[in-house]
C-alpha cells in the first residue's frame, strides 16, 4: 500500500470498519481505477464486461446480457445505444421472433479485444499488488464465499 493509500484509509473511516464497510469502498476504488485504464478506449466500466461476453459468443439477446451483466432492463439498454453510436457493437431484430433484439460486435469492436485484456491484466496487477500467491488465493476464496453469503441472502 503507498503512502497515499493509507492517507486515504486513513481519512476514510468505512474503510477501517467492518466488512460491510469495506466492500463499498474497495468496490468504488477499484471502479475508479478501471475507468482510469478504460477512458484511453473510450470505453465505461461495464463495458469491457460486455465485449468479453461477445468474444465469447455472439450474437446475444439483450436480455440475456442485461441478466448476465445483473443491471436494470434500461441501465443495458442506454449502455448499447453509447455502444452502438460508437460503433463497437450493433443490433438487429432476430428473424425468428422479431421481439428479440441481437447484438454483435463490429469490427471495431473485435479490434478492442487484446486493448481490453491488456487493461484487465494492468487493473489485476494493481489489485494483486503486495499480495502472496497464496493471499491471492485465500482472497479469491473468501470473496467467492462472500458473495455466495450475499447471493444465498438477497431473497431473504
Amino acid at each position: 500500500m503507498s503512502a497515499q493509500d493509507a492517507d486515504d484509509v486513513e481519512q476514510n473511516p468505512e474503510a477501517s470498519g467492518p466488512v460491510s464497510s469495506l466492500i463499498p469502498a474497495v468496490a468504488k476504488a477499484h471502479r475508479a481505477v478501471a475507468f482510469s485504464l478504460l477512458r484511453d478506449l473510450n470505453l465505461a466500466p461495464g463495458q469491457e464486461l460486455l465485449l468479453m461476453m461477445l468474444w465469447e459468443r455472439e450474437p446475444r439477446h439483450q436480455a440475456e446480457i442485461t441478466r448476465e451483466l445483473a443491471v436494470e432492463p434500461p441501465t443495458a439498454a442506454k449502455m448499447l445505444a453509447r455502444m452502438e453510436r460508437a460503433g463497437v457493437i450493433f443490433r438487429k431484430r432476430c428473424e425468428e421472433d422479431r421481439r428479440v433484439v441481437l447484438v454483435s460486435l463490429t469490427g471495431k469492436g473485435w479490434q478492442l479485444r487484446e486493448p481490453v485484456r491488456a487493461v484487465w491484466s494492468e487493473l489485476e496487477r494493481r489489485t494483486i499488488a503486495g499480495l502472496s500467491e497464496e493471499d491471492q488465493e485465500e482472497l479469491t476464496r473468501l470473496l467467492n464465499m462472500v458473495l455466495a453469503n450475499v447471493v444465498a441472502h438477497r431473497e431473504q
